[in-house]
C-alpha cells in the first residue's frame, strides 16, 4: 500500500511541476506573450530556409499551395489536348519530362521538342510536356511523379495498345546512384530513380516504347528498361556525365545533337543516334572532354513499328531550334 501511496504522490507532484513550468501549454496562455525569437538557441540558416525558398518564388506565379491545387484540372486539360487519333495506322505519343526547375535549359528542350515533332511528323504525332520551371507554373503541369503516372494513365485509354508507340523523352540532372533530379523548389517533389521509372511503366499497357533518358550517367537506365518492343536511348554511359546544361546552355548537347540537328534530317529514331553519337564525340574531342558514350538498346521487334510509324508519315519542313527561355549568348560544357 506504501508504494502505490508513493508513486500516486511522486505521480500529482509531477503534473504540479509540468503545469508550472512555464514552457507548458497550460501556462502559455497565463504568462504573456511567448518570449522573442531571437532568444531561441537556433541555427539562424536552418530557422530562416524555408522563408528563403518561398522568396525565390516567381513572384507573378500562382503560390506554390495553388500550383499543387491546380495539377489534376492541368493534367485533364492537357491529355484533353491531345487531338484525335488517326485511324488505320500507328500514331506516335510523345511525352516529355522536364524534371530540374533551377535551369532553363530543360524547359527549352522539352518546348522544343512538343513543336519539332508536331511540325515534322504531323497528325500522328500527339505531345504532353510535364515540365518545372518558374516561366511555365501555370501553363504546363508539372514534372512530377504523380503526374508521370497520371499522364501514362490517361496515355493507355486513347493509345491502340498494339499499334501505337510511346516515347517517353526526360531531361535532366542525374546523378551517379542512377536518379533523375525533380526539382521545383519548394514543392515537395520525390525524386525517380531508373528502378522507379521502370516499375511506373511495367504498370501500363504499352507494347512499343521508345525512353530517351538525357542525363548524366543515364547509362544505368538501360538494364531495367530494357525489353521486347523497346528501344532505350541514354546521354552517356552509366558511369559517364554528359554536357551542354548550365545557366549558360540554351540546349543541352544531346538535345541538339538528336533533336535539332538529326530528327531534322531523318524521322529514324535509331539513325538520328548513331548521326547524334557522332557529333556528339566530335564536340567532346574539340572541348578535351572526357567522352560521354551514349548508349542504346534495341528491344525485338520495335524497330519494326518504327519504320510502320514512318510509312504513314511524310516529314514536315525542318524547325530551327529557338529557345523558350533565352540563356547566355554562349553554351558551356556543363556536366550533367
Amino acid at each position: 500500500m506504501r508504494s502505490v501511496l508513493t508513486v500516486l504522490l511522486a505521480f500529482a507532484a509531477g503534473v504540479l511541476l509540468a503545469m508550472w513550468w512555464p514552457g507548458h501549454p497550460m501556462m502559455r496562455s497565463t504568462i504573456g506573450h511567448p518570449a522573442p525569437a531571437a532568444s531561441v538557441d537556433v541555427e539562424p540558416d536552418t530557422a530562416l530556409d524555408s522563408d528563403a525558398e518561398v522568396d525565390n518564388w516567381p513572384s507573378r506565379a500562382p503560390t506554390p499551395e495553388q500550383v499543387l491545387y491546380a495539377q489534376p484540372r492541368m493534367m485533364r486539360d492537357a491529355l484533353a489536348e491531345l487531338g484525335p487519333r488517326v485511324p488505320g495506322k500507328p500514331n506516335l505519343y510523345l511525352l516529355v519530362f522536364a524534371g530540374d526547375g533551377s535551369e532553363d535549359v530543360f524547359r527549352n528542350e522539352a518546348e522544343y521538342a512538343a513543336r519539332l515533332f508536331a511540325q515534322r511528323f504531323g497528325a500522328t504525332t500527339h505531345s504532353l510536356v510535364l515540365e518545372n520551371n518558374p516561366a511555365s507554373l501555370a501553363t504546363r503541369p508539372l514534372a512530377s511523379w504523380s503526374n508521370l503516372e497520371t499522364a501514362l494513365e490517361g496515355l493507355g485509354k486513347v493509345m491502340q495498345p498494339d499499334q501505337d508507340i510511346l516515347l517517353l523523352y526526360l531531361t535532366s540532372h542525374g546523378s551517379e546512384d542512377h536518379s533523375l533530379l525533380v526539382d521545383m523548389d519548394p514543392l515537395p517533389l520525390d525524386q525517380l530513380g531508373a528502378s522507379d521509372l521502370a516499375g511506373i511503366l511495367s504498370m501500363h499497357p504499352f507494347k512499343w516504347k521508345v525512353v530517351v533518358v538525357n542525363a548524366c550517367y543515364s547509362g544505368g537506365f538501360v538494364p531495367p528498361l530494357r525489353g521486347p518492343g523497346t528501344l532505350v536511348l541514354t546521354a552517356a554511359r552509366s558511369d559517364r556525365s554528359s554536357f551542354g546544361c548550365g545557366s549558360d546552355s540554351d540546349i543541352t548537347y544531346f538535345g541538339k545533337a538528336w533533336l535539332v540537328d538529326a530528327l531534322n534530317r531523318t524521322p529514324d529514331f535509331i539513325e538520328a543516334f548513331k548521326q547524334a553519337s557522332g557529333e556528339i564525340s566530335q564536340w567532346e574531342q574539340k572541348d578535351k572532354l572526357t567522352p560521354s558514350e551514349p548508349q542504346i538498346d534495341i528491344g525485338s521487334g520495335i524497330a519494326g513499328q518504327l519504320a510502320s510509324w514512318r510509312k504513314g508519315i511524310t516529314p514536315g519542313p525542318k524547325l530551327p531550334f529557338k529557345p523558350a527561355t533565352p540563356a547566355g549568348s554562349a553554351s558551356v560544357a556543363t556536366p550533367r
